[in-house]
Formats: C-alpha cells, structure tokens, sequence
C-alpha cells in the first residue's frame, strides 16, 4: 500500500452540526493544538469569542468526539470567508473534510453568497477539488496595531481618549 492511501472505512456514523452550542471548546482547542501551526496557541476564551461570533459554525461527531470543524463570516448575500477548517489527523483522507466544508457552504447562510473567500497556507489542492480558485487580486491584509478595547479603559484611567463620532 503508498503511503498515502487508506483503507476504506465506514464513517456513515460521523455527524455534522451547525448548532454552534454544541461545540465543546476544550475538544475544539485540543484539536486545533493537534492539527494546526496557526492555532495552536489559541486560549479558549480567544476560541470563544471566534465561535460566537461566526455564523455558520459546522462541526463533525464521531459519537462524542469532535473530529472537525470550520466556521464562516458573511453579509449573507455578497460576501463570506470561511475560516479555521480542521479534521482530525487520523479521519483526514476520507472525504470528511470536504464534506465538512460543503456543509458550510450549503448552510442557508452561505449558499447564496456571490463569493465566498478561504486563506490557507499549504491545502491550495484539496480546496481546488472542492470548487476554489487561486485569486491573486484579493491579497491585502491589515495586521491591526490598533490597541485593544482593555488597553483603552486602562488607558482612558490615566488621561482622556477623545473618540471621533
């Protein structure tokens, strides 16, 4: 067997979600430490909050165990970005992550969305299969300096922030 094949298996008892409430936060960040170099440092109130604010948020069940996730942004009609897809290392390479990421973008949130955006660093491939194209003319990226809204109250503590309406 090549190194990169699979035994077939049966995985018709994974569940996927979009309930968002029932992502368990603690199996999310074990996942991500375990999958992932961008997220692995990820504190779970940080998780939290991305969660929260993500619409839709899909998750895949092995029985209890949460095996997948992704989660998207959008205006619901022109624009959305999908964000953060994982599977576990030992379901990947049996059609789980693509159904994972075609759950999201059938979610009645995304699936009329004119264009739906994706950043990853090393899976051009496997998001090509799915239906994504390369696009070179959507690269621009704000690193935001701007202080976070705690380091304003602090801040505002010591001397008055004048905020323009």
């Amino acid at each position: 067997m090549i190194a990169t094949e699979r035994k077939p298996m049966n995985f018709s008892h994974v569940k996927f979600s979009a309930d968002k409430s029932k992502i368990d936060l603690v199996q999310l960040q074990q996942l991500y430490k375990n999958t992932t170099f961008w997220a692995r440092s990820r504190s779970l109130e940080e998780i939290e909050i991305a969660i929260n604010n993500s619409n839709p948020v899909v998750s895949a069940w092995d029985n209890n165990i949460m095996i997948g996730c992704a989660r998207a942004t959008s205006d619901g009609i022109y624009r959305a970005a999908i964000w953060d897809v994982v599977i576990d290392p030992n379901y990947q390479g049996f059609g789980l992550g693509r159904k994972l990421v075609e759950t999201v973008i059938t979610h009645p949130l995304l699936n009329r969305v004119e264009r739906i955006y994706l950043t990853t660093t090393n899976q051009q491939k496997f998001y090509e299969k799915i239906g994504f194209k390369e696009n070179s003319t959507t690269t621009m990226v704000l690193y935001n300096n701007y202080p976070a809204s705690h380091d304003l109250v602090n801040q505002s503590q010591k001397e008055e922030i004048s905020v323009i309406p």
